[in-house]
């Protein structure tokens, strides 16, 4: 088979791979749109990869070209998405049904094949069906969107409150979109971006706040009277949007970091303190999974993606290459500011 093969530091070479064979109890699935994740980005450019060669890609939907032997769940010709975690299944967090923090885990397109080919092999558990009346493009963008689900869930979210979503990349619009299904009464978005603001207020937000604006703090903090967020969302794992969390927490909120940072973090004295006098509880979010694996974050995205209250737009995504120019893809990510939205390698099999 063809396959976008990570051969060195930023070269992606599209060349031709064994194809990936079906076992007993897994799926082999056509690959038709595969998503280029945040993840992704260092380890084409920064030398991030476990090992060279590979084929990265864990974002993805495809066909079922072949289903494995005791394989009853799915079959062939369905629609589906991969839910691309391989957990051990045996240790503690495993067995509690923590499966987001297996020590013993694989990870399709990071440890091991992934799905930036024209084929991909995974356990049928991991096969996640979805309804027909969708899009490819849509089921490339289920894993995102359980990560932001992922995220809400951690925040112990009970809906009725006001919500701040820090951050309008693609995990964040998707946090956002989960907020309003689940019941927030106020949804307000942060960015430096306009357009992302622009897209924010058609998923669903109540009002967006430009953080290069001089005094915007103040003006998010108006919205709630002064009183500030009952739940805060920090997707992008920037520092300022970190820092930026503690000051719009209201008393006893919920704040969650789905973010992941990449630059060391220093908070003052007075900064820190703000969670000590507003009693507010600070969590983590890793990954999208719970029990039984993979979880409702999938089993809700496929539900509410085939209901329509989980919105598709097309400026979701960014750009569209076929698999073959993935090189080209991934380059675009050496000029900071070139990429909006979710970038998507496609195999030229139609839709």
């Amino acid at each position: 088979m063809k396959a976008a093969v990570v051969t060195a530091n930023e070269q992606v070479e599209y060349q031709e791979i064994p194809e990936p064979q079906t076992r007993p109890g897994t799926v082999k699935i056509r690959v038709k749109a595969s998503g280029i994740c945040g993840s992704d980005v260092p380890r084409v450019l920064y030398n991030g990869v476990h090992f060279y060669p590979i084929v990265l890609g864990h974002e993805f939907s495809g066909v079922v070209a072949e289903a494995g032997e005791g394989v009853s769940r799915v079959k062939v010709g369905d629609k589906v998405s991969g839910a691309p975690l391989l957990p051990c299944g045996k240790c503690p967090d495993c067995l509690r049904g923590n499966f987001s923090l297996c020590k013993h885990y694989s990870f399709a397109g990071s440890r091991e094949q992934g799905s930036n080919a024209d084929y991909i092999v995974l356990p049928e558990e991991n096969v996640v069906p979805f309804d027909p009346s969708l899009s490819f493009e849509q089921g490339a963008l289920f894993e995102p969107s359980t990560v932001a689900l992922h995220g809400v869930l951690q925040n112990r979210f009970t809906g009725g409150g006001a919500a701040a979503i820090l951050g309008c990349g693609t995990i964040g619009l998707f946090t956002l979109q989960w907020a309003r299904i689940l019941g927030a009464r106020q949804i307000v978005a942060f960015d430096v971006d306009e357009r992302r603001l622009s897209l924010a207020r058609r998923l669903g937000a109540d009002a967006c706040v430009n953080t290069t604006e001089e005094g915007f703090l103040q003006t998010a903090l108006d919205f709630t009277g002064g009183a500030g967020f009952d739940d805060v969302f920090e997707t992008a794992g920037a520092a300022p949007t970190m820092y930026m969390a503690f000051q719009l927490a209201a008393n006893k909120a919920r704040v969650c970091f789905i973010g992941t940072p990449h630059v060391d973090l220093t908070f003052s004295p007075s900064l820190w303190e703000q969670m000590n006098r507003k009693e507010f509880t600070l969590t983590g979010s890793w990954m999208s999974y719970s029990a039984p694996f993979p979880g409702k974050e999938w089993e809700w995205t496929a539900h509410y993606f085939a209901t329509g209250q989980l919105r598709y737009d097309p400026e979701l995504i960014g750009a569209r290459f076929p698999m073959s120019r993935a090189q080209e893809a991934f380059m675009l990510y050496k000029t900071p500011g070139s990429v909006s939205g979710r970038v998507l390698l496609l195999n030229d099999m139609g839709d």
